[in-house]
């Protein structure tokens, strides 16, 4: 699955989602974009956006996209918080469809 790591969450996050094409927005120049226009470039080049933002559902229409969002909750967005979530990260992108937002963790 070809998966962007939104800015709000770590790099080092990639290495541990085996199996996928991870890039994050930094890697490839999309830093500083709203999150409108980030929806909308992500969802030509990935199948789903991995965020902290925990208000995207209500800022945007994600019905119209054909990307989907997983929300990413944990203590802090530090990579000791979120890597105890990678196992049901990983659960949930095997069997994720687009158009469609999942909440991982607490």
């Amino acid at each position: 699955m070809r998966v962007l790591l939104d800015e709000s969450l770590p790099r080092p996050l990639s290495e541990l989602l085996v199996g996928h094409d991870v890039s994050s927005v930094a890697q490839i120049g999309w830093t500083g974009l709203k999150n409108g226009v980030l929806l909308q470039r992500a969802a030509a080049k990935f199948d789903v956006v991995l965020t902290a933002d925990q208000s995207i559902e209500f800022q945007q229409n994600l019905r119209t996209l054909p990307v989907a969002i997983v929300v990413l909750i944990a203590e802090t967005n530090r990579i000791e918080s979120l890597a105890p979530l990678v196992p049901t990260i990983l659960e949930t992108l095997h069997a994720l469809e687009p158009n469609t937002l999942v909440r991982v963790g607490a």
